[in-house]
């Protein structure tokens, strides 16, 4: 008897044999071997790559082993005693130099994320709003150049504008007002600092958030302004919703380097103002153990330093999950 077209279509699914309810369907796939003789030339184009970073980045971790003995150079690493924690009895104990240089990191690592983190969104949603494409990209490198400046350039910058026989006060000399003490100020010199940085980076991280406001639909700012949405509201319900994602992973990534507060920023004006202000982690494992022979020391303050950024990327990770978010990786 001939069957119908849905009859025979159905008969070999019926004829199949049943799968467990749960069991997932593996599909074979080449033995490793197989699969790196297959992709060789994709392996060999990567492998400079993978020695360097293996080369550079994690053989120098086996270093953080002088954090743990009493290191001295013309013994070496092998030959010098150990001590155990006794290096990181500086940092429970309270050392006050130690402190000092923690309480200087908090405060900067506070303005930075108050004042340093928000800049570029702020100046991208600036950009982002100019309607001329010919004046956005003048304005975007104009911005840029001082990414590109050493920190020698940029303190030498400020010191021509900001100090003592500067532009600025020059000008108030020349119309009969007092002088501003702002450069070589222990008083304002956090403020300095973080000014510093938001005029040389603040344009160049713009990159990353124009970058993702460039993949918005255009269609949907004009679909909110048919429904009369003003230039804010489009702001708030589409723009800075298309930015969240990236937001958040910058923050997280920030995270890790919230106690790494600049070295060579500071090290350039720290005979101006002294060490009770500008002494942070990194300057007090430099003053500490380059010029003062506490390498074990020095050591264990820069391994607590990277231990505290670890935990502080994996829990504002897993906040970001606990909210729907992504985060840097996946749970």
């Amino acid at each position: 008897m001939p069957q119908s077209t849905a009859e025979r279509r159905a008969a070999p699914v019926a004829a199949a044999p049943s799968k467990p309810v749960g069991a997932t369907h593996r599909r074979p796939g080449l033995p490793w071997w197989r699969r790196l003789s297959r992709d060789r030339m994709l392996v060999l184009f990567a492998l400079p790559g993978m020695l360097a970073v293996l080369l550079f980045q994690y053989v120098p971790l086996l270093g953080n082993v002088i954090a743990f003995k009493a290191y001295q150079p013309f013994l070496g690493i092998g030959e010098s005693p150990w001590v155990g924690l006794e290096n990181f009895r500086i940092i429970f104990n309270g050392d006050p130099a130690f402190l000092a240089a923690l309480r200087n990191t908090l405060i900067l690592t506070g303005l930075q994320a108050l004042l340093v983190f928000p800049a570029p969104i702020v100046l991208a949603l600036l950009l982002n709003s100019l309607f001329s494409d010919r004046i956005k990209r003048l304005v975007q490198n104009v911005l840029y150049l001082p990414h590109f400046l050493s920190w020698v350039i940029v303190v030498a910058v400020f010191q021509q504008m900001l100090g003592g026989s500067g532009l600025l006060n020059n000008f108030l000399r020349t119309h009969d007002m007092a002088a501003l003490e702002i450069i070589g100020n222990p008083d304002v010199f956090h403020l300095l600092l973080t000014a510093q940085i938001i005029w040389k980076d603040t344009g160049w991280a713009t990159i990353i958030f124009l970058a993702a406001l460039s993949t918005v639909d255009p269609q949907l700012y004009e679909a909110a302004a048919v429904d009369g949405a003003g230039r804010l509201r489009q702001m708030w319900h589409i723009t800075l919703p298309a930015l969240k994602g990236v937001i958040i992973l910058l923050f997280i990534l920030r995270l890790g380097d919230s106690l790494s507060v600049g070295f060579e920023q500071i090290i350039l004006q720290q005979a101006a103002v002294g060490r009770g202000v500008s002494e942070v982690l990194d300057t007090y494992v430099y003053n500490n153990g380059i010029v003062g022979g506490q390498w074990g020391v020095s050591a264990a303050v820069g391994l607590v330093k990277g231990v505290v950024g670890v935990i502080l990327v994996l829990g504002a990770n897993k906040v970001a999950h606990i909210f729907g978010e992504q985060g840097v990786y996946k749970s």
